[in-house]
């Protein structure tokens, strides 16, 4: 389908994203199954190390530049905003942290070409919209990486997807580290974000239930923690009592009345596909009632995360430009920004119980899973389930209390 298109500034605004288009005037979009995509960062190495949760499309060729009628392959903002029913104009003044490994180069300059190509407002150091610091809060940025700088990328690309008008305060930790990464959080609730992104996640170990307390317990603060690629299984901080867990959906236009419908990001064989399951060491929270885990379960809601209905990015360190990227690295700081809309969270609240009180206001998810299991941990199914919790976002009204 030809997508519709406003020049702005001498460059293509899409309306509608021309990679995914109605099944009704189009090839429908690719499955899971026959897309080829690749993780943007090494797997973990050690323990106590993490990796990020995005995947890049290798089926697709890079748009290095588009044409004055050209728009980017992947879903934009439009398309985000119209599937998940957001605002246009909310969440101005709010501050959304991405917390990364490593630093991008390119953040601020590619994010300004993200913003113009979709007719968003500037968000820039000189504006006071964009800031970058270490995990000093400084700015001695740690050593440039590939795969981290992609993960930026998209994070900061969803970020403005969801909220146009949000502060975005990029968090870069000197390694991979939970350690590190988990003083990247605290340095961005130190600069007074209230909303903070984490896009990684490790092998589960004894030591988590430690980190929650050191680096994840902050009441009055939204923390996002994508679930995880790599279909059923848990992960850590994505286990953590403190943090909103968000897992992963594909994304398709149709003729419903929403006009969107939304299955698990995965497959019942396994392999890639949105992260769930059972925490092996974390508490459960006094909000979760399922009874399936006595502890901590994996994920609270999501948002689009498949490649096959991914996500259109631009990033230029070392990735040539226009790209498409999925995984739970998209989902978050999606569901971070949308937080950011809903508003200032209560002072003393943790926010993840907020969608547990309002769940008939986020869009069930009932088809799909992510691996082989014998319940819904990691089969979607009418209210809760593991890989898409209790569903993805219909407005903001699930994410206050």
């Amino acid at each position: 389908m030809s997508a519709a298109v406003l020049i702005t500034g001498g460059l293509a605004v899409a309306t509608q994203s021309a990679a995914f288009a109605t099944p009704t005037t189009a090839a429908p979009a690719a499955s899971a199954s026959t897309v080829h995509t690749r993780p943007l960062c090494s797997e973990p190495s050690k323990p106590g190390s993490m990796a990020c949760q995005a995947v890049v499309r290798t089926d697709l060729k890079v748009q290095k530049s588009l044409g004055r009628h050209d728009t980017p392959k992947g879903f934009g903002p439009a398309d985000l905003q119209a599937a998940y029913n957001l605002p246009k104009d909310g969440g101005k003044g709010a501050t959304v942290a991405i917390v990364d490994a490593n630093d991008d180069p390119n953040a601020e300059k590619d994010l300004a070409a993200y913003r113009s190509q979709y007719g968003l407002p500037e968000c820039s150091t000189s504006n006071g919209c964009f800031k970058k610091i270490d995990q000093e809060g400084g700015t001695n940025y740690p050593a440039p990486d590939q795969g981290w700088a992609g993960e930026i990328s998209l994070d900061v690309d969803m970020v403005s997807a969801a909220c146009p008008q949000c502060h975005i305060l990029l968090v870069e930790a000197r390694s991979a580290g939970m350690d590190d990464l988990g003083a990247a959080v605290n340095q961005a609730v130190k600069q007074g974000a209230k909303y903070v992104s984490n896009s990684y996640g490790g092998n589960e170990e004894a030591a988590d239930t430690s980190a929650d307390d050191k680096y994840f317990k902050h009441p009055g603060v939204a923390i996002t923690v994508s679930s995880g690629d790599s279909g059923y299984g848990t992960e850590y901080p994505a286990a953590s009592q403190y943090v909103t867990a968000v897992g992963g959906t594909s994304l398709k236009k149709d003729s419903s009345t929403r006009g969107w419908s939304e299955s698990v990001w995965g497959t019942s064989a396994g392999g890639e596909g949105a992260g769930s399951g059972c925490s092996q060491f974390d508490t459960k929270p006094s909000w979760q009632k399922d009874t399936g885990c006595t502890k901590r379960s994996v994920a609270d809601v999501a948002a689009v995360a498949d490649p096959a209905t991914g996500l259109a990015v631009y990033d230029t360190y070392q990735a040539g430009g226009w790209n498409v990227y999925g995984g739970t690295s998209a989902s978050a700081p999606f569901v971070a920004g949308v937080y950011a809309l809903a508003g200032n969270p209560g002072a003393g609240d943790t926010p993840a119980s907020y969608p547990y009180a309002h769940p008939d206001k986020l869009n069930d998810v009932t088809d799909g899973a992510n691996g082989s299991c014998s319940d819904y941990q990691c089969k979607a199914g009418k209210g809760y389930d593991g890989p898409t919790g209790l569903g993805t976002p219909n407005g903001t009204a699930a994410f206050t209390k």
